[in-house]
């Protein structure tokens, strides 16, 4: 049994490195060792712990189940430390002029942006936030080495870090008001059939959305492909094409009475939104103040998506009351 007192901080250090890049030379490379120092004290750990940690890939290295276990003591382990060390430094969020880092994806930026700026204007007026979207391969090595201090979005695949959900959502059909399906969803649900009378517009960094489409069989359906988020009302408010989108995003469109909003039955349409950051930093005063703030402002979960086949989706007027807008109803149709 692997006593604490026969192992070298260093060591766990060490692991902690190729844990997070899940390649030795990067390892070695951060933490400014020789390739076979690296391996020679990955050796040792190995056999004081009596577990080889990690296997070769093709890409590098994969932790074994005891090292996942591991990772988690050792990630909150030195981040307390790391923490002890800076103490002195503080935090103070009136007069920092540090840089946050972020990875938000266009849409996020225009959910979350707003109100954090409008918060930091006040609480941090000399913060600086950078944000950037981020390859969600590349996050948790991102989050770990410092590069980045939080991911906020739908990262299914992003699973090594500590996290916290923000939003639960859900995506829905957008139409512009008067598309040629609103008279027929009056009276019937939204079938499948339906589906494939419309033409879909999707965004090419939001892979979800094509997903759904491809699971529906509606790919030979797409007709064009963007880039962002940004250009989709003008796209549907002057075009019969039809957008898979997030519901919190949909709701937010101006003016509201010139779009349709439906909800199909939708494979994979439930996900949810996320704060990530990494273990290893989570009790530095600045990112601790952050996550707090970030967590205050968005933490909240809307109201319960009661689950249906084919339903129209509720106005902004009756959304959550952290969403409620003073604007015209929006059009809606009944599902079924």
């Amino acid at each position: 049994m692997a006593n604490i007192s026969n192992i070298d901080l260093n060591l766990l250090r060490l692991f902690d490195a190729i844990y997070r890049t899940r390649n030795i030379s990067k390892a070695a490379e951060q933490l400014g060792l020789s390739q076979p120092a690296t391996s020679q004290a990955l050796t040792r750990l190995r056999v004081a712990l009596g577990d080889a940690l990690f296997e070769r890939t093709s890409m590098g290295v994969r932790p074994t189940e005891r090292a996942d276990r591991l990772a988690r003591s050792v990630q909150a382990g030195l981040a307390v430390l790391e923490a002890g060390l800076e103490e002195d430094r503080g935090f103070d969020p009136l007069t920092s002029t540090t840089e946050v880092r972020l990875h938000l994806t266009d849409i996020g930026e225009a959910r979350f942006l707003p109100r954090l700026m409008e918060a930091l204007r006040t609480r941090a007026p000399q913060l600086q936030v950078t944000t950037q979207a981020w390859p969600q391969s590349a996050i948790v090595e991102g989050l770990g080495n410092g590069q980045l201090h939080f991911a906020i979005g739908f990262l299914p695949s992003v699973t090594e870090t500590a996290q916290q959900v923000l939003i639960a959502d859900r995506y829905l059909l957008l139409l512009r008001a008067g598309h040629p399906l609103s008279a027929q969803t009056r009276h019937s649900a939204i079938t499948p059939e339906r589906l494939h009378e419309i033409e879909y517009v999707v965004v090419r960094s939001h892979n979800a959305t094509a997903r759904i489409l491809q699971l529906l069989g509606l790919e030979h359906r797409v007709r064009l492909v963007t880039s962002s988020f940004l250009a989709l009302p003008a796209i549907v408010r002057s075009t019969d094409l039809g957008v898979l989108m997030p519901r919190e995003i949909a709701l937010g469109f101006q003016p509201p009475d010139r779009y349709l909003l439906l909800e199909p039955g939708l494979p994979l349409k439930d996900f949810t939104v996320s704060l990530h950051w990494s273990r290893r930093f989570e009790q530095q005063p600045m990112q601790r103040w952050f996550r707090q703030l970030v967590l205050e402002l968005f933490g909240q979960a809307p109201e319960p998506l009661t689950p249906t086949a084919a339903t129209a989706v509720p106005s902004s007027a009756s959304a959550s009351p952290r969403n409620r807008r003073k604007t015209p109803s929006r059009r809606t149709a009944p599902g079924g």
